[in-house]
């Protein structure tokens, strides 16, 4: 939970003109369009399984998570609006060089930082999460000692156990979010719907690909928030302690990465890497990043 509240929103404080919005679509299309035969033709597009995607494919991990979105959907983990949200995500990964930037290392350093110092992390699960870093997201839980609990927007009996059974498939044991005996305050549909002994009982919560309006419940509460987001400019990361604008197949492995180096650390040594990390420094250089095209 940040201390001050007051304070105005990056997007807010640094209005964004028409003329630049027009220049951040344009950049993309430029790129697109550079790229459309040399990236695409080269690979199937019925593709069975991700082990026949070659990696030194140029387009590696974006035709890695086309393909989990995919493989989700017809497991029943993913609904078809993940489809969607996963193309959005592509194209600002695309503008950002579909790469790590420092800022976006900073920001999952300071997460595991945080995860690290927690009284109970618990880690938000998705259909789009779950299909994409089962595995990754058990390992960082492992790594930080965190709940795993699975929490939807399109809720439904059958979802919660198909996407509680996956994680398990990849090494989960107690997975949350089957209870469902508590609600995010102030949040309507069946998002708001957590298990007591979870995510409403956390004090850090990673909410990796979040909305909108349930990130800014989840700030509400008094939650240290780490948010996963390719957008800066979205609502999520914009209301997020821990902004991280990265692509979360890359997010997630880094995070644990800084979490297994920093096991060793006190407690002063990682209050200090938190504090040194700036939020709004962050924003602000992936927003630099994606208009610039310095890629």
């Amino acid at each position: 939970m940040r201390t001050d509240r007051s304070a105005s929103r990056f997007h807010t404080s640094k209005p964004r003109s028409p003329a630049a919005e027009t220049g951040i679509s344009r950049l993309f299309i430029d790129r697109c369009e550079s790229s459309l035969v040399s990236d695409y033709d080269s690979v199937s597009a019925d593709v069975e399984h991700e082990e026949e995607i070659p990696e030194d494919h140029p387009r590696y991990q974006d035709l890695l998570t086309r393909h989990r979105i995919e493989a989700g959907v017809e497991k029943g983990i993913t609904h078809l609006q993940g489809m969607h949200a996963e193309g959005r995500g592509s194209a600002f990964d695309y503008l950002l060089g579909e790469e790590t930037i420092p800022s976006a290392d900073d920001a999952e350093r300071a997460a595991a930082a945080h995860l690290l110092l927690a009284e109970h992390p618990v880690l938000s699960i998705n259909g789009n999460v779950a299909a994409l870093v089962p595995g990754e997201m058990v390992a960082l839980a492992e790594a930080v000692d965190a709940d795993l609990e699975v929490n939807l927007f399109n809720r439904t009996p059958e979802r919660i156990d198909a996407i509680a059974d996956h994680l398990r498939e990849h090494g989960a044991g107690d997975v949350k979010g089957l209870e469902a005996d508590a609600r995010i305050p102030n949040l309507e549909h069946k998002r708001a719907k957590v298990d007591a002994d979870g995510i409403y009982d956390a004090d850090v919560v990673l909410v990796p690909l979040e909305d909108g309006d349930r990130a800014e419940a989840l700030d509400e509460m008094g939650k240290t928030e780490i948010v996963i987001d390719l957008n800066p400019l979205s609502r999520s990361p914009q209301v997020a302690d821990v902004p991280i604008v990265d692509n979360i197949i890359r997010a997630v492995p880094n995070m644990t990465e800084h979490a297994r180096a920093l096991a060793d650390s006190d407690e002063a040594e990682l209050e200090a890497i938190i504090e040194d990390f700036d939020r709004e420094r962050a924003l602000e250089n992936a927003e630099e990043r994606i208009r610039s095209g310095d890629l």
